[in-house]
Formats: C-alpha cells, sequence, structure tokens
C-alpha cells in the first residue's frame, strides 16, 4: 500500500479549517493549529484553500488531505478539476473531491476528473461522498479512497446527531479500498466507534480546531445546563 496511507492507517486526522468571516481564517493561524495538532499525535492533516495547503505541507511533516471549497452549487468541494489541479500543486498528498453523482460545475463525469487529476499530477484522489452508491459509482471512476463526509448532506442518508456509522460500516463492507469517517464525530468515544465500525482513519474537525462552535456547546451547557 502507497507509503501515504500506511502513515495515515488507524490514525486520527485533524480538519484545520475555518469559515469565511472568522477571526481564525487566516494561512498561518490554521498553519499553527496544524502544527499543534501534529505535536498532539495527528496522523494526518485534512485542510482548504490553496494559500493554507501550501503554508501547511511546508512546515508540518505529516500527510495532507487538500480540498478547495468554491461556488455555492451542491458541488462544492473541490468542484472541478481546474481546482483539484492546484490543490494537488499546492502540496496535498491527497486531494479531496466531490464523489457524489451530482453533476459537475465544470460538466465532466467524475470519472474524467479521475482519470485527467491522475494524468496531470499523479496524485492520490479522495472521493467525499454521502452514500453507499456514491462509493460504489467512486470505486468505479478509479478514486483511490473514500471519506464519508457528506453523508447527511445529500438527501440520500438523514443528518445523524454524531458519525453515521451505519453508513460507514456498509460502505467497509462494500469496498477494498480505505475508507475515512469524516463528519459530526464531536467526541473520542465517536472516533472509537468510527474505528470499530470500520474505519481506516478517523477525521475531526469541529470538535478540536474550531472554538467557536466548542464555546457554544460549553455556554449552553453553562446556561441551560444542556449536556452535549
Amino acid at each position: 500500500m502507497n507509503f501515504v496511507f500506511e502513515t495515515l492507517r488507524g490514525g486520527l486526522v485533524v480538519s484545520c479549517q475555518a469559515y469565511p468571516g472568522e477571526p481564525m481564517r487566516n494561512p498561518e493561524t490554521l498553519t499553527q493549529i496544524a502544527e499543534a495538532a501534529a505535536i498532539g499525535g495527528a496522523a494526518g492533516i485534512r485542510a482548504q484553500g490553496i494559500t493554507d495547503i501550501r503554508s501547511i505541507h511546508d512546515r508540518v511533516r505529516l500527510p495532507q488531505i487538500g480540498l478547495w471549497k468554491d461556488g455555492d452549487d451542491d458541488v462544492f468541494i473541490t468542484p472541478t478539476l481546474e481546482h483539484a489541479i492546484a490543490v494537488a500543486r499546492a502540496g496535498a498528498e491527497i486531494v479531496a473531491i466531490d464523489g457524489t453523482r451530482r453533476p459537475r460545475p465544470d460538466g465532466l463525469t467524475l470519472a474524467e476528473t479521475v482519470q485527467r487529476l491522475r494524468e496531470a499530477t499523479g496524485t492520490l484522489i479522495m472521493a467525499d461522498i454521502g452514500s453507499l452508491d456514491d462509493a460504489l459509482a467512486a470505486v468505479d471512476a478509479g478514486v483511490d479512497c473514500v471519506s464519508t463526509t457528506l453523508c447527511g448532506y445529500t438527501g440520500e442518508r438523514p443528518k445523524t446527531d454524531g458519525p453515521d456509522l451505519e453508513a460507514l460500516a456498509d460502505v467497509v463492507g462494500r469496498l477494498s479500498i480505505p475508507v475515512f469517517a469524516e463528519g459530526r464525530v464531536h467526541t473520542p468515544a465517536q472516533a472509537h466507534a468510527c474505528r470499530e465500525a470500520g474505519a481506516f482513519a478517523v477525521v475531526v474537525g469541529t470538535a478540536i480546531t474550531h472554538p467557536t462552535t466548542i464555546t457554544g456547546w460549553f455556554a449552553a451547557a453553562v446556561e441551560n445546563g444542556e449536556e452535549r
């Protein structure tokens, strides 16, 4: 198996992202968060945006899953071949792209995107999927791995309170390539449950790297007696 996957196997990938307009939406800040995650034991980093990807690549010696969120359409995670090539050239060892069966903004099929991206860069390719059918189609398209990032966000699966363990187990049971668990993993217990369900590795973002949300959880618990 590829060295990048061997490094990530059984580990934690920390997603270092901030929403537009937030104080932390700064490449230096997010690079420092990635550095802190590496010290804490992360096996890999997931980041978005060319500047962030390049900065983290230069300073953090861990495999990086890169993506580029762009546009207002349903397909906005590295939505076109052009976006994907730019992510690869910024230094991401794995390029994450929308791996659903929805139309892509540039009119290419997922299979065409995968083929042309691999020809242009030779990079590893992750499909962010929303269902088992997406995962099967992504395998047919030739991706190297999948992630359950979009389960609960495309209309094919209900949005679960925590990670969609049922979808994860279904995908793991049908695929022979690495399956990453991602999406609403908010506690160490949930991360462990993802591994128990067969996840190759677990991606955690909000619960580690988004202080606005984490503060909201604690504030609600203190003010209203609501336990997360």
